[in-house]
């Protein structure tokens, strides 16, 4: 059993797909299976499942893989503050987040970390979810994830930076535009445009909206929240979205109104971590960087409450 095998293994779980997995790797399929083989061999039990369109870890597989990424992380976070080290003020720091992140959460704190750490490698990876995001933190050599604070992820710490009021997206021209605020119950005649499925954002929107009894209809969806204002601003329909630091909202002129939704509980967002106290400073810093941004930010009027 080597770290590649059970590199290997990780990669094939999270991927559910050998051919995958060969083709991210640049190998072929019989070598990524001989790496399963071996494994299954000094285990002494099966770790996948093969299905006609790609495989599933077993009960065994599912232990393998939660230990074998627990100590795969740990070794590659070792290795790159000894990496830090040897190179002095140089490193990286990874972080997985969504599309739009960056640019309404962390464009400042970049600029401001590079200029104190101008050696360090700054790396990105975009998801779709923060489901994604757990994955790849768990199973990949990363730092820091982005996420929408949801419930408690196996493994994974989550620590809130900021809580996002909800507001009604809704063009210039919509008879909702006027109103100074909305109740949920102003919700339910709508044509909203839906968050994606598999979003925590859109789960907690839902939750939030079955609490209050108020269901709405929707025939338009969108894949994150820039697209849901743009689809809006269009007159295509009125989305519930939280109102992000980054947007340059147009005033009484422009072609979009953001109208407060302050019934429906603040949507949280901030960092997820395997675990905070084994972080590498300069990822530490990193995360501490971008609170530090989010809270001036929120102090200004630039957006949401900051974060405990």
């Amino acid at each position: 059993m080597t770290l590649d095998d059970l590199r290997v293994f990780i990669a094939v779980c999270r991927a559910g797909s050998l051919s995958a997995v060969a083709r991210d790797l640049g190998r072929t399929q019989s070598a990524v299976s001989q790496h399963i083989r071996r494994l299954e061999r000094e285990t002494g039990t099966a770790l996948l499942e093969r299905h006609p369109r790609g495989v599933s870890p077993t009960a065994a597989g599912l232990i393998l893989r939660a230990a074998a990424a627990d100590g795969i992380a740990g070794l590659d976070g070792a290795l790159r503050r000894l990496d830090a080290l040897v190179r002095g003020d140089g490193g990286s720091v990874r972080v997985t987040t969504g599309a739009t992140t960056v640019r309404h959460f962390m464009a400042e704190a970049i600029v401001a970390f590079r200029g104190s750490h101008p050696r360090v490698s700054l790396e990105f990876r975009t998801e779709n979810s923060s489901r994604s995001c757990f994955q790849a933190l768990a199973a990949d050599d990363l730092d820091l994830a982005w996420i929408t604070i949801g419930d408690p992820v196996r493994g994974i710490e989550q620590r809130p930076v900021m809580r996002l009021p909800w507001v009604l997206a809704v063009a210039a021209d919509d008879p909702l535009a006027t109103r100074s605020r909305l109740e949920p119950a102003d919700l339910g005649a709508l044509r909203h445009i839906r968050l994606p499925e598999n979003s925590t954002s859109r789960a907690h929107l839902d939750a939030a909206l079955a609490d209050a009894g108020i269901r709405i209809s929707s025939d338009t969806s969108a894949a994150d929240w820039d697209t849901a204002l743009l689809l809006a601003e269009l007159g295509l329909g009125h989305a519930v979205v939280p109102a992000l630091p980054g947007w340059q909202v147009p005033g009484s002129d422009g072609p979009l109104r953001l109208v407060p939704l302050p019934a429906l509980p603040p949507l949280a967002v901030g960092w997820a971590v395997r675990r905070w106290s084994a972080l590498a400073p300069l990822a530490r810093a990193f995360a501490d960087e971008v609170a530090r941004s989010c809270t001036v930010r929120a102090a200004a009027g630039g957006g949401g409450r900051g974060g405990p």
